[in-house]
């Protein structure tokens, strides 16, 4: 697959118009406004930037990286995270968007995964395998649509304005370039 072609799937895949429900979802963001915890911009961007860091680097990208490195044992990857997710919620959060991708990926000509709960990040996998999308590239693009997410959940809850999400944006986005670096030395 040329290059455009590879940047253009990789955009499809990351794009909040991907039809997979992430916007439902904000990943316990929610119940921390509601505790007080979220207040401002300021917190939401603490908030964040601290799962992206505590939780996102140290399992679910590079098992990730791994899933796109190793198609061969995605199948073992994919229990091994949903055995390991930290609540329930999150569990049924990732098996819904994973069974969503996965129903779309015969439409987009990827074959999907044949096993039982698929989660989001081994239909994710399977689309980026098929259509040869470097891993690195992947691995960045999903955080981003993670991260895009995020601010988005915090904009509309918190309430916050467009400018701050932006700002939130910018300066969370530099913490991603480090996270996929760990990824690939943790996979």
């Amino acid at each position: 697959m040329t290059t455009n072609t590879s940047l253009m799937r990789l955009l499809q895949l990351a794009s909040p118009t991907l039809p997979v429900g992430a916007y439902s979802y904000s990943q316990g963001l929610e119940a921390a406004i509601d505790a007080g915890v979220v207040t401002n911009a300021a917190s939401a961007e603490q908030w964040i930037g601290d799962v992206l860091e505590f939780s996102m680097s140290r399992m679910e990208a590079p098992l990730l990286f791994r899933m796109i490195s190793n198609p061969a044992d995605i199948e073992a990857l994919n229990a091994f995270f949903l055995a390991n997710r930290e609540t329930a919620e999150l569990r049924a959060e990732t098996v819904q968007m994973g069974y969503s991708l996965n129903r779309l990926l015969p439409s987009l000509d990827v074959g999907p995964l044949v096993f039982d709960e698929p989660s989001f990040p081994a239909a994710f996998a399977v689309a980026v395998s098929a259509w040869r999308i470097d891993a690195t590239q992947a691995l960045q693009a999903y955080l981003w649509s993670w991260l895009e997410n995020q601010v988005m959940a915090a904009v509309k809850a918190v309430p916050l304005g467009q400018t701050d999400g932006q700002r939130m944006l910018l300066s969370l986005a530099n913490r991603i370039p480090g996270v996929v670096t760990g990824a690939a030395i943790l996979r």
